[in-house]
């Protein structure tokens, strides 16, 4: 194995792996799941992580718990506040109410009502917003200010982007133990949390391996970071149903790591994204959200060149209004 990340950046292999080891009694280990009709399909073998499994329904609790467990005495009294679409949301919620922390999330008014519900469920203290007038990290910030919470940011923090990092070393280990060596990793991407930490622990175990973030089209900001080595921002008047991945620009932190380990962009639209929906729940028998399935999406439809090679993608959550998931799998 070598060591492929420059020294200077915010996380490294080791921050992963204590990471992996300060969430290990908590956060599910999801298997990695590989398909013959997928891969009769698109001509080459896919394997699937599947964070859909994961404790509340997608990969954000294994950043919030590495983040929230490791807040002082003093810190967890005065409790935390989160902004969110949704995953993040509960991932802190679920974290926060384990510890025995006061966790208020500021979430939009448009955000699937599965995911504000599982929220509250969870011991959240759900503070709405508009998300076309409205700054949500100023309302988080006002909140902080008033009751001395401690903010849990969904991406640009390390102690997050190490535990979501958690997700690629699992991948890493499991194909070491099929012995199987990747071609490709496609990766979901909103802020880059995931795909930098889980590139982080990837790159270390497979230095060839070529990585890809995967975005919605009109949300590809990442993508063009990335093209352009420095950061870009979305259009203000974007939309997509991905509302996991509507972020506006990549992380400052983030997006060093993308850009250090020369991570490529791919990006799909929602019309490919509601049939992978569909194709998801219905032939590989897993429930993912719009924004949980574009790098399944990415492969489906050759985005990215997968035939007679090894690929690996992430299902990244599984928080979908049934009556949307109703709709893609009528499109099937």
């Amino acid at each position: 194995m070598i060591e492929t990340v420059a020294t200077d950046l915010p996380i490294q292999y080791a921050d992963v792996l204590d990471a992996a080891d300060q969430i290990k009694e908590m956060a599910h280990r999801t298997p990695l799941i590989e398909n013959r009709l997928l891969n009769e399909r698109v001509g080459g073998r896919v394997f699937i992580k599947p964070e859909c499994l994961q404790l509340t329904g997608s990969f954000k609790f294994r950043g919030a718990y590495n983040r929230i467990s490791r807040l002082g005495d003093d810190e967890k009294r005065r409790g935390v506040v989160a902004f969110s679409s949704g995953n993040h949301a509960q991932g802190v919620a679920k974290a926060a109410s384990l510890l025995d922390v006061k966790a208020t999330i500021v979430m939009p008014e448009d955000a699937p009502k599965i995911k504000v519900d599982n929220t509250r469920a969870f011991g959240g203290n759900v503070r709405l917003y508009d998300r076309f007038k409205e700054d949500r990290e100023a309302i988080a910030r006002q909140i902080a200010d008033d009751t001395g919470a401690i903010v849990v940011p969904s991406y640009n923090d390390v102690h997050i982007m190490a535990g979501q990092g958690t997700v690629g070393l699992e991948i890493a280990e499991d194909m070491q133990r099929l012995g199987v060596t990747p071609d490709q990793v496609l990766i979901n991407c909103g802020g880059g949390g995931l795909s930098s930490g889980s590139f982080t622990a990837l790159k270390h175990h497979f230095p060839t391996v070529a990585g890809y973030i995967v975005e919605p089209d009109d949300f590809d900001d990442t993508k063009r970071s990335l093209d352009a080595g420095e950061r870009k921002f979305i259009d203000p008047n974007a939309r997509s149903i991905c509302d996991a991945l509507l972020s506006d620009s990549p992380g400052p932190l983030t997006f060093s790591v993308l850009k250090a380990l020369g991570i490529q962009g791919v990006s799909v639209s929602d019309e490919e994204v509601r049939e992978t929906v569909g194709y998801a729940a219905t032939t590989l028998k897993l429930v993912g959200e719009p924004g949980g399935v574009v790098s399944l999406a990415a492969i489906l439809t050759g985005k990215v060149d997968v035939r007679d090679k090894v690929s690996v993608c992430v299902i990244s959550g599984g928080n979908i209004d049934p009556s949307m998931l109703q709709a893609c799998i009528k499109r099937i």
